[in-house]
């Protein structure tokens, strides 16, 4: 038989505290009858001279293992309060309910409950601070907060992902799908990200209805490429690439210069534009682009060909940038754009990598992957697979040489027929 303990009252129990052995404050527990195993403990205070803190315990055994069950602190929790609930957790235990694992299951409903009432918003929040620490630049990132804020917060902002269906994300894309057809893909593609994160945290169970296949394809909205109008830049036919390069070559001025850069090491306008002489190596002619000015964020080294070479060996060295703007700063493309419109044609800058391209391909032997490795474009395993190895430097070297001979020539040399890309490993 357990031994009978006395049954306290409540001003006996207000008297209870934490004991002291040899000088050294440490926890008690008290039983205050009334219900067996019912206990106050007692801690003494973290600090000397602070308040102690009391609260209940019901020790009790559950199915084969004692258990230690928190009541609630004292004095919010009274006696007789203490002493009604560790009677119905006992009446509980009786009937074979196990009242930790019942209080764990009911905190866990809760918290999926709370969950299941997160915003879109909120989650969007969090994807732009997450996509704001990934994009090397913060115009990406206000890009990405803009569209958001513009088309997609209006529409599913305020309502919970748990409840965002199919018929909510086509109403919100439907204003924008054909007229900006670019921009609305973009979005889309946004908002399943947002939903995944959301499916992955436990806060929505059904299928993501942003998600195309299986779902969007299946809408009112038309495929993205039958009604998609791509702007592409107006590139020079290769062609006219020698008579248009004459006229080039007669003009002296720095904008004319950059174009020239841009043309014979087929790179983009902001990378050459943003060029500085610590980049370039020209004794061993070679132009390393740092991974924050390159569109797919890793360091491309361009080999320079003996033109390329003589450009830079040509120009000043009065500013940091290999081609400064009229206060040493970075030379604007608004400038470099304006050079062919000058000489009569209607190009752009970026359009004459799509000429360097389509002379590669209709004029030379070069595998695809040589090309594509010059234009700084790593997008399918072969020219992973070559990056990753050398990078094709020597062969890259010889096409960008073959390249501005058509350029000043329009004939492509002899050199252009050259061994497969399988040889580079050999």
């Amino acid at each position: 038989m357990p031994k009978a303990v006395k049954e306290l009252s409540a001003t006996e129990v207000k008297r209870l505290k934490y004991k002291v052995t040899n000088g050294t404050p440490k926890p008690a527990y008290h039983a205050v009858g009334g219900v067996s195993g019912l206990l106050l403990q007692c801690r003494p205070p973290r600090e000397p001279g602070g308040a102690f803190a009391r609260s209940w315990i019901l020790r009790t055994v559950v199915g084969s293992k004692r258990r230690d069950i928190g009541l609630g602190g004292y004095p919010e929790v009274t006696l007789a309060m203490a002493r009604d609930k560790a009677r119905e957790l006992k009446e509980q235990i009786r009937q074979g309910v196990d009242p930790i694992l019942e209080r764990k299951a009911a905190k866990s409903a809760l918290v999926r409950e709370q969950g299941r009432l997160t915003t879109f918003e909120e989650m969007a929040r969090d994807y732009i601070e997450k996509k704001s620490a990934e994009y090397k630049t913060a115009k990406q990132a206000q890009k990405l907060t803009t569209q958001l804020e513009k088309y997609v917060l209006p529409h599913l902002g305020s309502m919970f992902v748990a409840d965002i269906q199919m018929s909510h994300v086509v109403d919100m894309l439907k204003p924008i799908w054909t007229e900006k057809t670019e921009t609305a893909t973009r979005v889309r593609l946004h908002v399943e990200k947002i939903l995944d994160s959301a499916i992955a945290d436990g806060k929505r169970t059904d299928v993501n209805p942003a998600r195309w296949r299986g779902m969007l394809e299946h809408s009112t909205l038309p495929i993205p490429g039958k009604v998609s109008k791509v702007q592409h830049y107006n590139a020079l036919p290769v062609d006219d690439m020698a008579t248009f390069w004459e006229k080039l070559a007669a003009r002296d001025d720095r904008s004319s210069r950059a174009l020239q850069f841009i043309i014979l090491t087929a790179s983009r306008s902001g990378e050459v534009r943003g060029a500085k002489w610590e980049e370039i190596d020209l004794k061993k002619k070679v132009w390393t682009v740092p991974a924050d000015r390159m569109k797919a964020g890793k360091p491309h080294a361009v080999p320079l060909s003996p033109e390329a070479v003589a450009l830079l060996e040509s120009l000043p060295r009065d500013s940091e940038f290999v081609f400064p703007g009229g206060r040493g700063g970075k030379l604007s493309d608004v400038i470099v754009s304006k050079v062919p419109k000058k000489l009569g044609y209607d190009v752009t800058a970026h359009g004459f990598r799509s000429t360097f391209k389509d002379w590669a391909r209709q004029h030379t032997a070069y595998a695809d992957e040589v090309s594509e490795l010059a234009l700084a474009h790593v997008n399918n395993d072969k020219t992973r697979a070559a990056y990753a190895r050398d990078g094709l430097l020597d062969k890259r070297r010889r096409l960008m040489g073959d390249w501005a001979t058509y350029c000043k020539t329009g004939k492509t040399a002899a050199s252009a027929s050259v061994t497969p890309i399988r040889a580079a490993g050999e």
